[in-house]
């Protein structure tokens, strides 16, 4: 239970005293200086504050896993989680719309996407990849500028007591080429504050004026800052809090409008608050690092932190203590919110951070094996009662990161003996070759971050080939995208020629039951193990049979036996590597393997000799090999599943499946609706969330004859044949009398599968179309993707609900009903692109399609009463004559044109031109002219006229023209339209 404000902020002034001064680069304060306040203390003070003494609702922090936002990897910010409050989208339904005046700390990782420390994070005193930021929101004008500033300033002056000569602010300087005035109300609330005006500083756009995005939300905000310096010469200011006021939108058009609703969005780094409170020149040297600074210490026995930077950090001791402490952090944090490391997106973010940790403990820091796991406990013990649900699952984040750690050092190992034995090849001058590096990289072979062997490299004074990375990178895209639509020949292959050779030399065909060695460790990961081979031939490129390969040359390597898959049953190929048994560092990446009438083939690069009869050890990617197992396991999920919504009689077309996603054929009447969409992913959650085992064996082709419900496609298979079962082993499923197959999915399949259907995790169609009358094809995810899927289209359809409500209550002018059809127009197209449930998308589509109608018409009806207001307002202006030039303020051209319209209409000899200003010296224009007018008077020639003479262009009709311009001088504009009209009559 967070402590009272009155207790918090009692500890608080007994810890403080004063706040103690900045000495220099001592890390520590003064002996005679009191106890620093805890961070615990700091944290519990600001939610109290706001809670007892404002009223402020406390809201948990969101999990640092974004939900709904595809635009996010992690949570970056305290105000994510209110995002849809601020863009009028919150379900009127949900909780979240009655917040008023919300506090809370919230959990961000600023680790990939736009806000990126990941590098910075080591080489200096300050960055972060997790940070905890405190924050009060004020939503729908709750309060604003005033009550927003004094809140912060009492709370730093009187409850942190931070001397009030220490802090600075500035506000908004206003920016003339956007339209908008300076922020003077922010500017006199400080100064009425007692914030001598000496120490009130004014930026522009780029420092003090906060957007969301391109479009949305915006606003002047004013920032507080502490003068490090503390009146000891020039100041040394670091931004403190951000207080943001969100009064305006940003348009498409790149115009600011003013919102319907105004917000308060604040936000304080915590550990930038401690160091302040602290009386630290670094973060680092606060309670929130310093147990697990001593922790690294005592367990690598390394010289102590001593917070040296650059050149000083000789070694780079104290830079891999501040990686290893903020890593280990941001990687419990994450793991406990459902992040683990994987392959792509924000899961391959978290595994290069725990990657880039294993290496500065180990390598730097000379820590024992499973270093890292050991402190989570650290971790646990510095957040765990802000964040609950780090106790909670502390012992999964050990065993995840412990076992995660023990892969990469073994690789990081090999890695190493493979650089040196590279560099000790080169000349003095020579650049590293980019297919080595490729090959220990994340998408080559050994999984080693990129930027982590350019760092190794760079260490040793070896620069990179850039050229021939962006070469390969560029290469690796085309290659997966033919695996997402695989060709009918791709890679290396023996013709009939080469395999007749074979044949007559009684080369045996490869053996690869290899490729199901693999089992499951208690704690739940696979072990694939290796494979020890022999080399029977090699060929090169265009072919052609040889004895031995070398140089970087691309070749084709037929083994005896392989644990490798070779592309086959809709089944991408696995990948890897192998090496030579007799010297383990020298990598030959193999990109796939081909079957070739019973050989396997597989496709490598040669860095050096290779030759006949070698013996090399063959090693899967495990994290590709994985991706597979998932994929293929849940086609058969899916396929079984369409059997039940569908009917028995629903037939598999084709399918194809790599890590990433899978795409599946089936025969169907016609399309399938969005309730047999939703069907077949609830029968598939259902049987992965009883986590099943997978039963795999061998059986003579005969025994699977006469089996009903046994799933196999129209061709040729092996015998014996592979029975893949879910659930009930294959010896009972294969019982004709059982009927088990009908209750369960059981298929012929060589392919390889996970153990356990639990590993799926989940499953999601996010595409269908037709390919033909009568076939259907799906595209489906599985994992970690399908649950950021499922809260992708949560968030969509909180969207259509909230546009709806606003549709219903109804627009209270132009403007508003016309942001409401631009919303709606957005949603159609982020429901149209975004990777989400199928059903859902089929469902939110048809809603939309109707919302977008209605809201068209209540434009036109709005409009259409606003021109008549406007026609009588110019009709009462003007007497009945030959012509009316004026102008009129309207909210769109279609009103102006409609004004110029329903004129002409009532005075059908009257000829009309209107002007309407817009922000920033844009001027709309339309016109029309009289029945019965001379031939040579159009109206696209006067519109025209007038639009040149204001740099704009027009366009229209003999009748009727409209254009824009831009001129700050309206009365000139109106005389060149009178003059033309008058010359043309």
């Amino acid at each position: 239970m967070v402590a009272s404000v009155a207790a918090a902020a009692g500890w608080l002034q007994r810890a403080l005293g004063r706040s103690p001064s900045w000495r220099g680069p001592s890390r520590r304060p003064l002996s005679s200086e009191p106890p620093p306040a805890p961070a615990t203390a700091v944290r519990d003070a600001f939610v109290s504050f706001f809670r007892d003494r404002h009223g402020h609702r406390l809201v948990p922090s969101a999990s640092v896993r974004p939900r709904g936002d595809p635009s996010l990897l992690f949570v970056n910010a305290g105000m994510n989680q209110f995002k849809p409050i601020f863009l009028g989208t919150v379900d009127p339904r949900s909780e979240m719309a009655g917040f008023r005046r919300v506090a809370n700390s919230q959990k961000c990782v600023r680790a990939g996407g736009r806000h990126n420390d990941l590098e910075d994070v080591g080489r200096d005193l300050s960055h972060h990849t997790f940070f905890e930021m405190l924050g009060n929101w004020a939503f729908g004008g709750e309060y604003f500028k005033e009550e927003a500033c004094s809140m912060a300033w009492e709370l730093l002056t009187q409850v942190y007591r931070i001397p009030e000569d220490r802090l600075w602010v500035s506000y908004f300087g206003g920016d003339p080429k956007a339209g908008l005035d300076p922020d003077l109300e922010s500017r006199d609330i400080w100064l009425s504050l007692g914030v001598p005006a000496s120490r009130v500083l004014s930026f522009g756009p780029q420092e003090n004026f906060w957007e969301m995005g391109d479009t949305g939300p915006c606003g002047p905000c004013t920032e507080i800052h502490y003068d490090l310096a503390g009146g000891v010469g020039a100041p040394q200011l670091v931004e403190l809090w951000n207080l943001v006021f969100m009064q305006h939108n940003r348009e498409t058009d790149g115009s600011l409008q003013p919102l319907p609703q105004r917000h308060v969005d604040t936000g304080m780094g915590l550990e930038r608050l401690v160091a302040v409170l602290q009386g630290r020149h670094s973060t680092y040297d606060t309670d929130l690092f310093s147990p697990l600074l001593n922790a690294i210490h005592q367990g690598c026995g390394a010289p102590p932190y001593l917070g040296r930077v650059g050149a000083a950090d000789e070694g780079h001791t104290d830079t891999a203590y501040r990686v290893v402490a903020d890593h280990i952090r941001t990687l419990s944090v994450c793991i406990a919110d459902g992040v683990s490391p994987g392959m792509s997106g924000a899961p391959l973010v978290l595994r290069r951070i725990l990657r880039r940790a294993v290496r500065f403990s180990t390598e730097v820091l000379q820590a024992p094996p499973g270093f890292l796991g050991s402190l989570v406990p650290v971790v646990v013990e510095t957040l765990g009662d802000a964040y609950p649900e780090l106790q909670k699952n502390s012992a999964q984040i050990a065993r995840l990161v412990s076992e995660d750690e023990a892969a990469f050092l073994a690789s990081l190992q090999r890695g190493r003996r493979i650089i040196d034995r590279t560099l000790r090849r080169l000349g003095p001058s020579d650049v590293f070759p980019a297919e080595v590096a490729w090959s220990l990289s994340l998408s080559g072979n050994l999984g080693l971050p990129l930027d982590l062997v350019e760092l190794m490299l760079e260490e040793k004074g070896v620069r990179l080939d850039s050229a021939g990375l962006e070469r390969l990178a560029r290469e690796e895209a085309q290659r997966r995208a033919q695996q997402a639509e695989p060709a009918q020949e791709q890679g290396l292959r023996l013709n009939v020629h080469e395999l007749g050779e074979l044949q007559r030399r009684g080369v045996p065909p490869t053996d690869d039951s290899p490729k199901y060695n693999y089992f499951l460790r208690p704690s739940g990961g696979y072990e694939f193990g290796a494979c020890e081979a022999q080399v029977l031939q090699l060929y090169t490129e265009d072919g052609s049979a040889v004895t031995s390969v070398g140089g970087g040359q691309r070749c084709g390597l037929l083994l005896d036996r392989t644990n490798f898959y070779a592309e086959q049953g809709g089944q991408a190929s696995d990948r890897g590597y192998l090496v030579r048994t007799e010297q383990q560092d020298v990598l030959f990446p193999v990109a796939q393997a081909q079957l070739c009438g019973g050989f396997i083939l597989h496709e490598a690069v040669a860095p050096e000799c290779l030759q006949v009869g070698d013996q090399v050890q063959l090693h899967v990617d495990k994290t590709w090999r994985l991706g597979c197992m998932e994929k293929h396991t849940a086609t058969h999920l899916l396929n079984w599943a369409l059997r039940q919504a569908l009917g028995p009689g629903t037939e598999q077309r084709g399918s194809h499946l790599n890590p990433e996603r899978l795409r599946f054929d089936v025969a169907t009447q016609g399309p399938l609706t969005p309730q047999q969409l939703q069907a077949v992913e609830d029968t598939v959650q259902e049987a992965v969330g009883k986590d099943e085992p997978v039963y795999m064996d061998e059986v003579a082709l005969a025994l699977t004859a006469h089996v009903p419900g046994l799933r196999s496609l129209d061709e040729v298979y092996p015998d014996p044949v592979r029975v893949v079962s879910v659930g009930v082993p294959v010896a009972q499923a294969l019982d004709p009398a059982s009927q088990v197959a009908l209750q369960t999915s059981v298929e012929l399949c060589c392919g390889t599968h996970l153990l356990r259907t639990g590993a799926v995790g989940d499953l999601v169609i996010i595409g269908e179309r037709q390919l033909a009358k009568g076939t259907t094809r799906l595209m489906a995810i599985t994992g970690e993707q399908a649950q950021q899927a499922r809260e992708v289209g949560q968030s969509l359809a909180q969207e259509v609900k909230a546009v709806t409500e606003r549709l219903s209550r109804g627009s209270r002018d132009v403007v508003d009903a016309q942001r409401l059809s631009k919303d709606i127009g957005r949603l159609t197209d982020a429901v149209d692109t975004a990777v989400m449930p199928q059903w859902q998308r089929r469902e939110l589509q048809a809603t939309l399609k109707v919302l977008q109608r209605r809201a068209n018409t209540a434009i036109r009806k709005l409009e259409t009463g606003q021109a008549a207001k406007k026609t009588q307002e110019l009709l009462e202006r003007h007497m009945k004559g030959p012509l009316i030039v004026d102008t009129v303020p309207t909210e769109s051209l279609s009103v102006l044109v409609k004004v110029v319209r329903q004129l002409c209409e009532q005075a059908p000899s009257t000829s009309v031109l209107l002007l309407s200003p817009r922000p920033l010296g844009n001027v709309l224009c339309a016109c029309q002219v009289a029945q019965g007018v001379t031939p040579a008077f159009t109206a696209e020639a006067w519109a025209l006229a007038v639009c040149s003479h204001m740099g704009g262009k027009a366009w229209g009709s003999r009748v009727a023209a409209q254009g824009t311009g831009n001129t700050a001088d309206l009365e000139s504009a109106l005389s060149t339209a009178r003059a033309y009209a008058l010359n043309q009559l």
